[in-house]
């Protein structure tokens, strides 16, 4: 069919909205970035916009030279890895389970995790609880207490529900077991809605800072997104300057050309860039794994 002028105007005007809605969430991004390569001081003066007024490498030297910060990023890597893994290992385990209607007292289970999905103890008994399992001041705690994701588990549970049954039944014929099915059958069949699952997942880990400050004082095992959170929160420039030792006094020079705002934007743009780097390669999967594991005949 020919496109009409008034279909033509249409499309230039939803092209024009969505162009308009792109730009508003890309700018504040590209905007940090502009500011995390411009002199820190002559950030302080205002108006960088869309380009940086006196380019600088300062801010990231700062940021790879501290180990603290260095040792943050190493602690989020593993974090996340570790998280992602053992929470959709366990989380898929838990919804193959569930997906079975012969499993006794099923339904129970059911209303048991959905009420917390809307009910938490709160914030002081779950202190209390992570401190009596000697968690406190652990890395493990940022793993343990969120293994599960209830959301997750009933995305994954009405995705096993479409597997067609008549696959298992021919895999126990053959003398599998339910591990054997659940890793050789049900696993190779959820590529997408198991990518899609740790994605979130994996987001989720990465940019946690909240968990870590109430849960962790040693500062050897905080997340960047933690130690990102105390730049913004206070003056960390003082306490490096004041933490330097003679030989490298020669660096306050260069020290001045970097303040807590430069800084801390350099700093978030290391800690966003490597999980931004995830997306491309995931988002096939994103429409396909998530309606899959949302819909139900």
């Amino acid at each position: 069919m020919k496109s009409t002028t008034g279909d033509k105007v249409l499309i230039a005007v939803i092209y024009s909205l969505l162009f308009l809605l792109g730009l508003l969430a890309f700018y504040p991004f590209w905007n940090a970035a502009v500011i995390s390569f411009n002199n820190g001081t002559d950030t302080m003066k205002g108006g960088i916009t869309f380009w940086p007024r006196q380019f600088s490498l300062e801010n990231y030297r700062v940021v790879f030279e501290d180990s603290r910060l260095i040792n943050g990023f190493v602690i989020s890597i593993l974090r996340t890895v570790t998280g992602t893994l053992v929470s959709i290992a366990a989380t898929a385990i838990f919804a193959y389970g569930m997906s079975k209607s012969e499993l006794i007292g099923r339904k129970p289970y059911m209303v048991l995790c959905i009420i917390t999905m809307y009910f938490s103890g709160g914030l002081i008994p779950t202190f209390l609880l992570i401190r009596e399992l000697h968690l406190f001041n652990t890395f493990w705690v940022m793993i343990i207490p969120g293994i599960i994701s209830v959301w997750n588990m009933i995305i994954f549970r009405t995705f096993f529900k479409g597997i067609p049954q008549a696959l298992e039944e021919s895999a126990r014929i053959d003398g599998c077991s339910n591990w054997m099915v659940l890793f050789r059958i049900i696993f190779p069949l959820s590529g997408p809605v198991i990518a899609t699952l740790s994605l979130f997942t994996a987001v989720y880990h990465w940019n946690d800072w909240f968990t870590p400050s109430i849960y962790i004082s040693d500062t050897g095992l905080m997340p960047i997104q933690t130690k990102l959170q105390q730049i913004l929160n206070s003056n960390i420039m003082s306490e490096q300057l004041a933490q330097m030792d003679s030989a490298a006094q020669g660096r306050m020079s260069r020290m001045k050309a970097v303040t807590t705002k430069s800084l801390s934007m350099a700093t978030m743009m290391v800690a966003t860039l490597p999980i931004l780097c995830i997306y491309p390669f995931l988002q096939k999967y994103f429409v396909k794994g998530v309606m899959v594991g949302s819909l139900k005949e």
